[in-house]
């Protein structure tokens, strides 16, 4: 039981500290004791906890909204407050299928996401994504969608391709699934710039989304962002799909942007599909009791003025190479430890049986549940998951941990996550 947070660190009932390097599921950006968020919390509670959206706006929800706009991508310029990741992600999806009718193509509806992607735990979310355990149990009351392959040069990457080549053909993979389809009947391509929880901080390889944009594009397909854990400066850019150099036409955020003090997260639209819906029906038909929520919003703002202009974010990526430095002092040459990579604070380990033929361990062995419980042993908290390669074969370990992190706090957030493995291999 936790029972008090202290920057990186949480304490349980007992009084065990316990490095957060995991930031949770990649929420607690600020850590656990920021003055800054509780007293814009204090302040607002003072003032104005609820009012309905059906009735009223609220200042924290319009500052909000305008600070996300001010440091958005390019031609993104409305943005809709939810609860939550997976309230984002059904919300872009409802908002992609309402903006082909209220353009003329109602004929459009089908989605295209990933493999080994995450998109949420509501019905919609989980249909779009490609998780395959996540969604075992509810597949009878999914809608229908439709996979490709993930940008997964560790597995996928032949030796005779160049990183360029290798993400050209990954990214084809979508412009054959449209035509497949029917491109006039294809209504959104929804992806993580970078892979959290399903593949363990699994970066693209460069130029992979300049292609899928230019193929959307072509196709008149909306391409949907889905950066709740891999946005927010955790990769080491406000939004993570600045550094792929692109923008897309819907984005979710959410975990970081509420840095664990409210449960906050937003949909951000592009101003072409805002103008759709005006011109139109004149209204989003959609909504839920606590979205744009006062007091949320004003967290969430009073967190975005801690990551862009305390700087908090442009330090991420020397932290994230330090972490990476830290990682790979520890577990570069480790036997079952076969890839290491990510982007800033937002870093995955790999583990395999076998370094030269990457032969993943025997899923019944339940290795990453092994090595959650002997980091939390150790005082670590880390994000292990199985069904990497698959959905059934596979273990990662997820690392990230807050902006906050010290040098001397990772280097034993590598300690103990490198005991930590050695102990469950063992």
């Amino acid at each position: 039981m936790a029972v008090a947070g202290e920057g990186c660190w949480l304490i349980d009932a007992e009084g065990k500290r316990y490095l957060d390097g995991s930031g949770g599921a990649a929420v607690s950006c600020l850590g656990h004791s920021d003055a800054h968020v509780r007293s814009a919390m204090t302040a607002q509670i003072e003032r104005l906890s609820f009012a309905h959206t059906g009735f009223f706006t609220s200042e924290p929800a319009e500052a909000l909204a305008a600070k996300l706009i001010e440091n958005a991508p390019e031609g993104i310029a409305r943005v809709y407050p939810v609860s939550g990741g997976s309230e984002a992600v059904e919300a872009a999806l409802k908002l992609a299928r309402q903006y082909f009718l209220e353009v003329g193509e109602p004929q459009r509806s089908k989605i295209i996401a990933r493999r080994q992607s995450y998109h949420g735990n509501t019905l919609g979310a989980l249909a779009a994504g490609g998780n395959a355990w996540r969604r075992e149990k509810y597949a009878p009351l999914l809608i229908e969608c439709h996979h490709i392959a993930p940008c997964y040069p560790y597995r996928d990457q032949r030796p005779d391709e160049s990183a360029e080549d290798y993400g050209l053909r990954a990214a084809n993979e979508l412009e054959a699934e449209i035509e497949r389809l029917g491109p006039e009947t294809v209504m959104a391509f929804i992806a993580e710039p970078v892979v959290g929880a399903t593949a363990g901080a699994l970066a693209p390889v460069p130029g992979y989304f300049k292609r899928i944009r230019e193929i959307c594009d072509r196709h008149g397909v909306l391409l949907i962002l889905d950066e709740v854990m891999c946005g927010m400066g955790r990769t080491g850019t406000l939004f993570a799909c600045e550094q792929d150099g692109i923008a897309p036409d819907l984005v979710t955020i959410a975990k970081g942007l509420g840095a664990g003090y409210v449960p906050i997260g937003a949909m951000l639209a592009s101003q072409r599909i805002h103008d759709a819906i005006e011109g139109g029906s004149g209204a989003f038909q959609h909504g839920h009791t606590y979205h744009a929520h006062p007091l949320a919003a004003a967290a969430a703002h009073a967190v975005l003025q801690r990551l862009v202009d305390d700087g908090l974010v442009a330090g991420v990526p020397a932290k994230g190479e330090a972490l990476v430095a830290a990682l790979t002092d520890r577990l570069g040459s480790h036997a079952h430890v076969g890839d290491i990579r990510g982007r800033g604070l937002f870093r995955g380990i790999e583990l395999v049986a076998d370094r030269e033929t990457k032969a993943p361990f025997d899923p019944d062995r339940k290795l990453h549940v092994r090595v959650k419980a002997e980091a939390m042993a150790r005082g670590l908290i880390c994000y292990p998951a199985g069904g990497t390669i698959d959905g059934r074969r596979g273990d990662h370990i997820l690392l990230a941990p807050p902006f906050i992190i010290s040098q001397t706090e990772i280097e034993t957030l590598a300690d103990r996550v490198t005991d930590a493995i050695d102990a469950a291999l063992a």
